[in-house]
């Protein structure tokens, strides 16, 4: 863990000083990642707490270094800067994107609680329909190839009973805004391609469902559904050779 300490004299702040943003950093990024359901923190909004009333260059990167080591020993939370995924090559036609090379870092929260322990303490048994309908676009998008034409994707959720008209279903609320809740999370990012009919939106993978161990598990969730529709076949098709119904 890194000691700033020794750094305080160059900065021009004092123990208490420093210790006291530091606080007010932590504060704002838990108040900050519940208000916004996890919706990612930008690192100007963190920066603008250590510059209201001080103006060191540096001080701002030693004061979320130490908020982001705090927020993992006291709290549990790894500080993950999203690393930004890059427009896909075969999307020549794009014009226009929700996240631009341009746009500044940012921060989400990720629990390091052992999975039961979560389970047991943290996770919101009221909020697993969301966790559901997160896990299904995901999915959706990824068995796609990792993006879809948004035609496509409501073509496969009103399979599902989820239609983009319905501002009031029993769990989800307005179906439209819970996917958009998906790009606000960055999950998803949503995209204007240019094509021979005009315009049209595109669903692609972001940075949190790109994330090695969210992607991961997405993927073996999916193996794991595919080789219980094969057993099911199995068990109801016994004459039918080896080969499964799903690879």
């Amino acid at each position: 863990m890194a000691n700033h300490s020794d750094d305080l004299p160059q900065l021009n702040i004092s123990m208490e000083e420093k210790d006291k943003l530091v606080a007010e950093v932590i504060r704002y990024v838990l108040f900050k990642n519940h208000q916004n359901s996890g919706s990612p923190i930008k690192r100007d909004e963190l920066t603008q707490i250590v510059t209201k009333n001080y103006r060191h260059r540096n001080l701002p990167a030693v004061v979320i270094d130490e908020a982001k080591q705090k927020l993992t020993s006291i709290f549990g939370f790894e500080m993950r800067e999203l690393q930004r995924t890059r427009p896909s090559s075969t999307n020549q036609g794009r014009v226009s994107s929700q996240q631009s090379a341009a746009d500044a870092k940012s921060y989400v929260l990720i629990s390091q609680l052992p999975a039961d322990v979560y389970r047991k303490y943290v996770e919101d048994v009221n909020s697993a329909h969301v966790t559901g309908f997160t896990f299904v676009v995901i999915s959706v998008v990824l068995l796609a190839g990792g993006k879809i034409p948004e035609e496509n994707l409501w073509h496969h959720l009103k399979k599902m009973g989820l239609f983009e008209n319905d501002e009031s279903h029993p769990a989800l609320g307005n179906i439209k805004q819970a996917l958009e809740t998906l790009v606000q999370q960055r999950y998803l990012q949503k995209d204007k391609i240019s094509g021979p009919e005009g315009n049209i939106l595109v669903y692609e993978l972001a940075e949190r469902a790109l994330d090695g161990p969210v992607n991961e598990r997405v993927k073996e969730y999916i193996s794991q559904v595919a080789a219980d529709v094969n057993l099911m076949a199995w068990f109801l098709f016994p004459s039918h050779d080896d080969t499964t119904f799903l690879s």
